[in-house]
């Protein structure tokens, strides 16, 4: 929810393009989920897989910059 009220924020407070705000909250997002999912007692492919997912993203959106 506090992602989604920052992406809003983020673009039409702050005059960021939809893709460039996405590109940039992305990352934490899945960090969030792996983390919800290690706090839950996931099993570790379902905290692996967001970890994994980050990284790439993450390099895409620095390429971006």
């Amino acid at each position: 929810m506090v992602l989604a009220a920052e992406f809003a924020w983020l673009v039409t407070r702050g005059s960021w393009r939809a893709s460039d705000a996405a590109f940039r909250l992305l990352p934490g997002a899945l960090m969030l989920l792996a983390t919800r999912g290690a706090l839950t007692g996931a099993s570790w492919p379902w905290i692996a897989l967001p970890l994994l997912a980050s990284f790439p993203v993450h390099l895409l959106d620095l390429r971006r910059r």
